[in-house]
């Protein structure tokens, strides 16, 4: 990751530093993430500028990380979940959860829905 300088962030990746958690795609996103509808990902407690990890953070790591397809802006929207998507945190609406200030916990289970369809 860069920071707005261009400069590379050193997140530190030693095993304290890292929590694990889930991370879910149905609904069409699965597509964009290698057609693999899980991923158990060690993220970085801390973001790029030092605060804990929060679901603003998970959703660049995917893009920088793990998206594989190229059409981000199927994923993201203005460095934000695209309105269609539904996102769950432990099974709840992350509306009730804080949105993407949700600060991520060991064990997370994000899950994300796309309810867009063609036609």
């Amino acid at each position: 990751m860069e920071n707005d300088t261009g400069a590379a962030f050193q997140l530190d990746s030693s095993p304290e530093a890292m929590i694990q958690i889930k991370v879910e795609f149905t609904g069409g996103l699965e597509m964009l993430f290698s057609d693999q509808r899980e991923h158990q990902l060690s993220l970085p407690r801390m973001d790029e500028t030092g605060c804990l990890a929060n679901i603003a953070f998970l959703v660049r790591y995917l893009c920088s990380n793990v998206m594989t397809d190229k059409r981000k802006e199927m994923f993201v929207l203005d460095e934000a979940v695209r309105p269609g998507i539904l996102v769950l945190i432990n099974d709840a609406d992350w509306e009730l959860e804080g949105e993407n200030s949700y600060v991520l916990r060991e064990a997370d289970n994000i899950f994300f829905v796309s309810t867009l369809h063609g036609g």
